[in-house]
């Protein structure tokens, strides 16, 4: 089968473009699925595919594997390498809700900062900067000042290289001139290290962790989460958090089922009369 794999991994590199960390996984996966059935291409059976998967208890781990091996199949079928090609069914996964945090705990940990000196004024601005606007850690190391216009944030470095527009809450703003007036340095970035070179993705982890025991990542879905909460429309939040497709975006819809049952309960003059 080695010959075909390898035919496999040229077409997804050639013609499909895939970068290299997924051209890896895929040959992985399909190396790894032949050293366990050890059979020729063309008596291999489902049975076979399935006694393989059986060995993964990860949904998405045992998810990926068959995703490269129907792709693979259908590969070989489309190339007459195949008389028949085989797509079974993935595992259906249970629904991930992001981890976020509440706006009164965000709180909490900004009050631990030291903010006397102008790193602690970084990690203020930096912590109310992720929450303000949702951005992904990438794309708020990469924000400058010049990014910055009449309340407005122009994100260049977003997913695909699109550009969208946030608005930025007013605290967070202040929170960034206050921090910058005390930089005796300049530098085009505005979160920046000790160094005075941009802030690495590892420093900016280390800085959210020490004060809210989470990740930057946590802080975007919280943004989120606040928004949702607040009443804000799904398309809204979307196009906030730089999400291509709706379909990202939708993870939060239970937010919004939760919250829409929970006001109909407080409010609603027949919901307290038969409570």
């Amino acid at each position: 089968m080695q010959p075909l794999i390898d035919e496999y991994m040229n077409y997804l590199k050639v013609i499909k473009g895939l970068n290299n960390k997924s051209l890896v996984a895929y040959k992985q996966d399909l190396e790894q699925f032949d050293a366990s059935t050890q059979k020729p291409i063309e008596k291999i059976a489902s049975e076979d595919i399935y006694h393989f998967l059986e060995k993964f208890s990860n949904k998405r781990t045992l998810n990926r594997k068959l995703s490269a091996i129907n792709s693979f199949f259908k590969f070989l079928a489309h190339e007459s390498k195949l008389e028949h090609s085989f797509t079974l069914r993935s595992s259906k996964l249970p629904q991930v809700l992001p981890k976020y945090i509440p706006s009164k705990e965000i709180e909490k940990g900004l009050e631990l900062i030291d903010t006397k000196e102008w790193i602690g004024l970084r990690d203020y601005a930096l912590i109310l900067f992720l929450y303000a606007t949702g951005c992904r850690i990438s794309e708020a190391l990469d924000v400058k000042k010049s990014d910055f216009e009449g309340g407005w944030l122009t994100i260049r470095s977003g997913k695909g290289d699109k550009q969208r527009l946030v608005p930025v809450a007013k605290r967070a703003l202040v929170s960034i001139d206050e921090y910058l007036s005390k930089r005796d340095f300049f530098s085009e970035y505005i979160f920046v290290s000790y160094q005075q070179k941009k802030l690495s993705r590892i420093s900016a982890f280390k800085i959210v962790k020490k004060y809210l025991a989470t990740s930057p990542h946590t802080l975007r879905h919280s943004f989120a989460t606040s928004l949702i909460l607040g009443g804000a429309d799904l398309r809204v939040v979307q196009e906030l958090l730089g999400h291509a497709s709706i379909n990202t975006t939708q993870v939060y819809t239970h937010l919004q089922k939760e919250h829409l049952q929970e006001t109909l309960m407080r409010f609603h003059p027949m919901s307290k009369r038969y409570a």
